[in-house]
């Protein structure tokens, strides 16, 4: 390990990578800012109340929201920071989870609108479920 920390023809090569990583990172929130955006769109043809509003022309962060009903609401927000779900009922945080976590129930919320047509008005989670 030292010898790559102290090796000079490295340095080019970690640049190189960082940067690599860089770009594929901010493809990959331009790609879930997308499909935010898209998922608003099918809820709201659904008839619930949903939004993606996001900042600047880059697609760089989005803010995500849907009410399911009886005050039962959804907020995912991803950015170069971070990615977090945030589940409230009554105004009252349910449930928040972040990265890898908070995409799979956004998955979850996906899969409902997808294949099962409408998502429940009930949308619990199975991790909240298993909390309560």
């Amino acid at each position: 390990m030292l010898h790559f920390v102290n090796n000079p023809r490295c340095g080019d090569r970690r640049r190189i990578m960082f940067l690599r990583i860089a770009e594929q990172h901010r493809k990959f929130v331009q790609d879930l800012v997308m499909n935010l955006q898209a998922l608003a769109t099918v809820l709201e043809r659904q008839g619930y109340l949903a939004s993606c509003y996001t900042c600047g022309g880059q697609m760089n962060s989005a803010s995500f929201m849907v009410s399911l009903g009886e005050s039962h609401l959804i907020r995912f927000l991803v950015s170069d920071y971070g990615i977090t779900w945030t589940e409230m009922r009554d105004d009252r945080e349910l449930m928040k989870l972040e990265g890898a976590e908070a995409i799979q129930q956004l998955q979850e919320l996906a899969n409902l609108v997808i294949y099962r047509g409408i998502p429940s008005p009930h949308l619990i989670s199975p991790k909240l479920a298993q909390r309560v």
